[in-house]
């Protein structure tokens, strides 16, 4: 009998088919309608359905569709979420699935991260600790500090972002440019004293009117997740017969904590939901083993996907692991998200950041294991598979590191590109 081994790597093959597909894309609106979207449309905003197909992925019959938004939305604040369900036809062919990107790079900050900062400056203010012309203080990867910084503009608070000094300079020069005082701080690991959260948390205790936002153990993050992110998911794909399966990959843990707390509640414990992880984190290990092995890093020290991978179980994602609502876990190399970073850009036109590349290729991996553990899969089956992954946000913030030669090189990942695609390696 044919088994499947969830610890191999993805093949060479795969990378190749992965290389050759083209690409569609189609849009699920939340008015229970798969529609299409136009090849050309990358820009940030709102996304603007085409033709609605009422026969699902493979119809063709189409009517006319409407906005996910049928009404204007109040500032920065309401057009958080509500972001498109993009359903990849070249990685569905390939795999014999129906794999779906939630648009989270359509959000007005540019990323998921607008979700989680969204709900952890409402609970602040909702518990009292953040008043009228308060200070917002964070330690973040960036995402999070700029959605912070935006909402900070549009309500008059002050923002201060602590980051450590490996992360991209686009990501500071843009809550710089947002008002934030930025304060890049050397790497160093959770249990040091000078990590980028504890200075954070510090400088808070030391201001009047401040407040510590603590994405990583701020439950207000997964909440988000909770209460907007996994609904949305979960009333996108009924139009195609309900998720089967959902993949992320996570920092503070909020995104995938909260999406399968919802999903595995609505679904009866159905929803089968896993996580993908980079080079470097600790996580991985720790959901294979079920919270047994907690300091063991797979892959080396580190990863280049930035604001992903994780030294140690946060608050956020410990109970979903307590309760093992989280299925399992898949690794990625980086050597092989560079490479569909690449081909994304390529066959599809999605300029996107290399975590949502390699959330992608956990997909793929994801659909190999449940096509063989799922009675509902197969060639005899009613339906595919439905999975749906997270595309975090776009490749803006990181070009003068992922579209440099030099950089790529120097971290062993120029040669992993597809020859034919390391001419849009642009910049020295």
């Amino acid at each position: 009998m044919k088994t499947y081994n969830e610890n191999k790597s993805i093949s060479p093959e795969i990378i190749g088919e992965l290389c050759n597909h083209t690409m569609n894309r189609t849009l699920i609106s939340r008015s229970n309608g798969l529609a299409q979207v136009s090849r050309d449309h990358t820009h940030r905003g709102l996304a603007r359905p085409l033709r609605c197909c009422s026969k699902g992925v493979q119809g063709r019959t189409y009517g006319s569709v409407s906005s996910a938004y049928s009404k204007p939305v109040d500032g920065f604040t309401g057009a958080i979420g509500n972001t498109p369900l993009i359903h990849l036809k070249r990685l569905s062919d390939l795999t014999g699935c129906e794999i779906f990107g939630k648009a989270e790079f359509l959000n007005p900050g540019g990323s998921v991260k607008d979700r989680a900062a969204l709900w952890i400056i409402k609970d602040a203010e909702e518990r009292g600790v953040l008043r009228r012309g308060g200070t917002v203080v964070e330690g973040t990867a960036g995402n999070t500090g700029i959605g912070l910084a935006h909402l900070c503009r549009s309500r008059g608070y002050r923002c201060i972002i602590y980051m450590p000094d490996t992360q991209s300079p686009e990501k500071i020069n843009v809550l710089r440019k947002l008002g934030a005082e930025v304060h890049p701080v050397p790497a160093v690991p959770f249990d040091d004293p000078q990590n980028y959260n504890h200075q954070a948390a510090r400088c808070a205790e030391s201001m009047e009117n401040a407040v510590w936002t603590n994405q990583f153990d701020n439950l207000a993050n997964r909440q988000a997740h909770i209460e907007t992110t996994g609904p949305e998911i979960w009333e996108q794909t009924l139009p195609v017969g309900g998720v089967d399966g959902f993949i992320c990959s996570t920092g503070t843990g909020g995104t995938l904590a909260g999406v399968t707390r919802y999903l595995k509640s609505k679904s009866n414990g159905k929803v089968k939901c896993y996580l993908a992880d980079p080079p470097g984190s600790v996580l991985y290990n720790y959901i294979q083993s079920n919270g047994q092995v907690t300091d063991k890093r797979e892959g080396g020290n580190g990863s280049v996907t930035e604001g992903i991978g994780q030294g140690r179980v946060t608050s956020n994602l410990a109970p979903e692991v307590r309760d093992r609502l989280i299925d399992g876990a898949f690794y990625i190399p980086d050597q092989d998200s560079i490479a569909l970073f690449y081909e994304l850009i390529d066959r599809d036109g999605f300029s996107l950041g290399l975590s949502s590349a390699l959330n992608l290729l956990a997909t793929v991996k994801l659909a190999e294991k449940l096509k063989h553990d799922l009675p509902i899969a197969g060639p005899h089956a009613p339906r595919k598979l439905n999975l749906v992954t997270i595309l975090c946000d776009y490749s803006t913030n990181y070009q003068s590191k992922l579209f440099s030669k030099s950089w790529l090189k120097s971290k062993g990942l120029f040669d992993s590109i597809p020859d034919r695609l390391k001419q849009y390696a642009v910049l020295e």
